[in-house]
């Protein structure tokens, strides 16, 4: 690809909103207080057979920060893949489903299936990768509100069973994709798969930048995993007639995160899930001025963000700084756009 000749006084010509919600999100995702949660369920034989296509009843309880709390009666799973395999993780990703009319008028008020991010392993540095994969959600909040809301909670597992201790660890729950559609009033689409062509190029450009950002190579926006529905690591939204919105989620094989579990990407050759590499279409290149300059332009948010949990620990908020800054080294020198994201596109 040709390159492109820009100056950082020119970029903000381009600066425009890149996509806004239609309403505001659900009340459990208004805050970013953490939540104190108790959760009692089977908990022996959740780790022990990993269901993930039944339920098992569970009590669900939390206190707010203004001292308010609730307890629901709700039902339990196991959720996910590669996380849900016990060589990987100790402690399996959670679904907790509510029942909606339980929860009516609730903080949890109107939420139904949601997706629980575990801790994954008992240490400080499983704690430290879980606490910064939250943070890659709440970037990409102050960067666009067409994406997934978070809530961070410190969660006390009890063992309905008696075989085991009760576990207190810090886990978040995500906005259900149903619910993201309501609010930015696009439906979620099952397709098999999709093209760039169908993709809304400009915020199919920001989440390729994002993924840059965060050194993320795990994700497909046009297509699934063998075994998964459309698109890896991406959920689909769209009208028909309209460009199609690939929302980006699930972000633990960043360079961000850095998970222990995390490795790279054997189709790249990556020495490091912490090297970064451009995966954004050429054909969206056109993009590249505005995104970059919302980037920007958003750069004291991000770093609000990064300061913003006092569970992250010196040595992590360091490392997260270094990384975000070399990202914006790159996006601030025309030499490094051309050779980093302009030549390097698909």
């Amino acid at each position: 690809m040709p390159a492109v000749h820009w100056t950082l006084g020119v970029l903000a010509l381009f600066l425009a909103p890149i996509v806004v919600a239609d309403s505001a999100p659900d009340p459990l995702f208004q805050s970013d207080e953490i939540l104190s949660v108790r959760i009692s369920a089977p908990m022996a034989t959740l780790l022990s057979e990993r269901p993930d296509d039944e339920e098992l009843p569970a009590k669900f309880r939390y206190t707010a920060a203004d001292g308010s709390s609730a307890e629901f009666d709700i039902e339990i799973r196991t959720r996910g893949r590669y996380r849900r395999q016990a060589h990987v993780c100790s402690f399996p990703p959670l679904r907790l489903d509510f029942k909606t009319s339980a929860v009516k008028d609730s903080l949890f008020h109107k939420q139904d299936k949601l997706k629980l991010v575990t801790h994954c392993q008992a240490s400080s540095r499983y704690e430290q990768a879980l606490l910064r994969e939250y943070l890659v959600y709440r970037i990409l909040n102050v960067l666009t509100e067409k994406s997934y809301k978070v809530r961070m909670m410190l969660i006390t597992y009890v063992d309905a069973d008696g075989k085991h201790e009760d576990v207190t660890q810090h886990g978040f729950v995500i906005e259900r994709d149903d619910r993201f559609a309501k609010r930015v009033g696009t439906p979620i689409l099952d397709i098999p798969k999709t093209s760039v062509k169908s993709i809304d190029p400009r915020y199919m450009n920001l989440g390729s930048v994002f993924q840059y950002m965060i050194g993320n190579t795990d994700f497909s926006p046009i297509r699934a995993a063998p075994g998964e529905s459309c698109c890896h690591n991406y959920e689909l939204y769209g009208n028909d007639g309209e460009p199609i919105l690939a929302v980006p989620y699930d972000f633990d094989q960043s360079g961000f995160v850095d998970a222990p579990h995390a490795t790279p990407n054997d189709r790249f050759k990556l020495s490091s899930v912490r090297e970064r590499l451009y995966r954004g279409r050429c054909t969206n290149n056109e993009h590249l001025p505005a995104t970059i300059a919302h980037f920007i332009d958003r750069r004291n948010a991000v770093n609000a963000v990064l300061n913003s949990l006092p569970q992250v620990s010196k040595s992590s908020l360091k490392t997260m700084s270094k990384y975000v800054d070399r990202f914006y080294a790159v996006i601030t020198s025309e030499r490094s756009i051309n050779k980093e994201l302009i030549k390097a596109c698909i």
